[in-house]
């Protein structure tokens, strides 16, 4: 009987320690099997968005943009010279539907950088929209989420 007990708490003692182990393996494997995406494209107008005559409307390079969830900045992008801001998440990390309901882009560089027209204070806000998810491959596959729509609001 000693035997028996001594033997389940050894398996019992080697289980606990191995779970960590296998948990940061699934981590490892969990980041290579899915991502999350964000991206969009920021438009040189007052509110960030595609201005009424589509193509000609100008885009906003170089623009800073944060992932912020509960007011803390988690991640940020800058936009390249077609104005395209992309970020990608560890879906291990952050939850789709956390993403979805308490997190926001914001745009930190003032929109007179891209036209003196513009305002210098205040900023562009934007909840996220989710549009589907990408398989790439066997294994791997891609959350998508847009802005769902940029729009001004002005410094307190």
């Amino acid at each position: 009987m000693a035997f028996k007990s001594l033997l389940f708490f050894s398996l019992l003692s080697a289980a606990m320690v191995a779970a960590p182990v296998a948990e940061a393996q699934l981590g490892l494997i969990g980041g290579l099997l899915g991502l999350i995406r964000i991206q969009g494209t920021l438009f040189c107008t007052a509110n960030g968005n595609m201005g009424a005559n589509g193509t000609a409307t100008p885009v906003f390079p170089n623009a800073l943009v944060q992932l912020q969830c509960g007011g803390n900045v988690v991640s940020t992008s800058t936009t390249n010279g077609s104005g395209v801001f992309s970020i990608l998440l560890d879906p291990l990390s952050y939850i789709l539907s956390s993403l979805l309901t308490g997190c926001s882009l914001k745009v930190a560089t003032p929109l007179a950088s891209c036209d003196s027209t513009l305002p210098s204070l205040g900023g562009l806000l934007s909840s996220l929209q989710f549009i589907g998810n990408t398989t790439l491959g066997a294994l791997l596959s891609v959350a998508n989420i847009i802005p769902a729509g940029f729009r001004f609001v002005p410094s307190n």
